[in-house]
């Protein structure tokens, strides 16, 4: 008897499954069924190369997410089996009004459709094992499973279904935006001697929104996790470089260079992007370099959707990025290269002490280090040397000299008046020298001493702006050769980062070949003439 009432009820979905089925265009003569099986079926397959191979176990996979970023919209969502990707049961198109996420209205039909098309694969296989004759749409679906995946893709299919929602806009804009990047990240995987390619990367990452951050706490356009982060870059309470997309992608391609080393294969490196070294060492061992083979056989723990599907992901956001004006008749607008200034900092220092030297205010400075942190944008930080800082385009030419380091002397600090360039003079204290300080390098986490109102009156009347230096002083300073002894972990490219030239001014100096990117801890390398 406890049983009965539940035959009952299930029956009574699997009618209605196929009710709803039947309306929705499930049999050979549905004409919305037909449309999303023509958007689907019209696609090209994707070639691969030596270096990013596209083996035909994969095929099914590239294609899909082609579809997802270039061909699919937010309007459309895909109702597909998770394991055998080629098989898309149906396109779903969504009812107005089309936003971010899904209206109320619009999460019950994905919902209804997934589970209609469950109910369906039930019962499918239930007579697939029982002998049962088979329906027209029944034979449709099997056919559909059996090309995929063999005799044995009906079983288990009820479980694998799945949405996906179309992301052609999202990625269209994550276009756009990378050609603000595009140029720093390829001469930064040159620099590593790592493909260029592989600055394709956020586009499955991130689709380049700089402020991305995951549920498992992965951030930036790199989506870098927290402790893997702290390996590549500063990750800590002033400033989270992984906010930084030039400095993730130092990061990222350092990542990469070192991944491939270990499991030797560029499908295998980029795979380990989600699933880890190792776990991609184990997919190795027991299914050598064929990222075909993995993709398909590999049942590693924690190998599942998401990281099957990674390097798929890559090859088809590399095919529609190379291909933007074929997938995105309406036109790609690019942005133009990122166009600051860097400055590497010598000392630790705080942030209005760096902009009072160039002229600039704090907040200005603060909109362009998206990797700085709160304690460190309201002062009550200083930004550890060795870190870096975006300065407006022209700065550097405009004011010569790095920082000076912050005085550990005790300092008068005079609230500055409006000014061209934010600069004040303050009264000189004590024995300090006569020379006038700007207000906004005042701000400093060490002891301030208190000025009487006389003398700061005196100070102000005077008005007197701290000079920069000039160029001959600048050039005078730099006459003679500096050195950079090699630091545990630095890369060419972060040395000559931090001593503002070019790899290949670095290389020049120190007699390097062109593609030489060997350095070794404690070596002097020469870092200007």
């Amino acid at each position: 008897m406890p049983t009965y009432p539940i035959s009952i009820r299930y029956l009574s979905f699997l009618l209605l499954s196929i009710a709803l089925l039947g309306l929705a265009g499930c049999g050979s003569d549905g004409g919305q069924r037909n449309t999303s099986e023509e958007s689907w079926t019209r696609g090209d397959v994707v070639a691969g190369s030596d270096t990013f191979p596209v083996p035909a176990e994969i095929q099914p996979n590239v294609d899909f997410w082609r579809h997802v970023y270039g061909i699919w919209g937010r309007g459309e969502v895909a109702i597909h089996d998770e394991e055998h990707m080629g098989v898309v049961y149906e396109v779903i198109k969504l009812p107005s009004p089309i936003k971010e996420g899904y209206t109320d209205p619009q999460r019950s039909l994905v919902r209804d459709r997934t589970d209609s098309y469950k109910g369906q694969l039930r019962l499918l296989e239930e007579r697939v094992r029982t002998g049962q004759s088979l329906s027209s749409s029944d034979k449709a679906l099997l056919a559909k499973l059996e090309q995929a995946g063999g005799r044995g893709a009906v079983y288990g299919a009820a479980d694998r279904v799945r949405s996906q929602r179309g992301l052609r806009e999202r990625f269209h804009r994550g276009v756009e935006i990378s050609g603000r990047y595009d140029t720093a990240f390829r001469e930064i995987m040159r620099s590593h001697g790592v493909p260029e390619d592989l600055a394709y990367l956020p586009h499955v990452e991130s689709s380049f929104q700089t402020n991305a951050r995951s549920g498992v706490g992965a951030a930036g356009v790199w989506q870098f996790m927290p402790a893997t982060g702290r390996m590549y870059m500063n990750v800590n309470d002033t400033v989270d470089e992984r906010l930084d997309p030039i400095i993730a992608a130092d990061g990222a391609a350092r990542y990469l260079s070192q991944a491939h080393r270990r499991l030797g294969s560029w499908p295998l490196a980029i795979t380990s992007y989600n699933h880890g070294q190792g776990g991609m060492a184990n997919a190795k061992a027991q299914h050598g370099n064929d990222i075909g083979d993995i993709v398909k056989n590999y049942r590693g723990q924690y190998f599942g959707f998401a990281s099957r599907n990674f390097y798929a992901e890559f090859i088809a956001a590399r095919e529609v990025t190379r291909n933007a004006d074929r997938y995105f008749p309406e036109g790609v607008r690019r942005e133009e290269p990122w166009p600051h200034d860097r400055l590497v900092l010598q000392h630790s220092m705080p942030v209005d002490h760096v902009a009072g030297h160039y002229g600039l205010t704090p907040y200005r400075l603060a909109d362009l280090n998206m990797h700085w942190r709160d304690p460190a944008r309201d002062g009550r930080a200083n930004l550890p040397a060795g870190s870096t800082v975006w300065l407006p385009a022209g700065t550097k030419n405009r004011v010569a000299g790095h920082p000076p380091p912050v005085s550990t002397t005790m300092v008068a600090r005079v609230k500055p008046k409006a000014s061209p360039v934010d600069l004040q003079a303050v009264a000189k204290v004590g024995r300090q020298s006569a020379k006038p300080v700007p207000a906004a390098a005042a701000s400093t986490t060490q002891r301030v001493a208190k000025v009487s109102p006389k003398q700061a009156a005196k100070a102000s009347t005077k008005q007197q702006v701290a000079k920069a230096p000039t160029a001959q002083t600048a050039k005078k300073s730099t006459t003679a050769s500096r050195y950079h002894v090699v630091k545990p972990q630095e890369t060419l490219y972060r040395v000559a980062v931090q001593n503002g030239i070019t790899v290949a001014e670095l290389r020049k100096l120190n007699k390097m070949r062109p593609d030489d990117n060997n350095i070794r801890p404690g070596q002097k390398l020469k870092v200007s003439i």
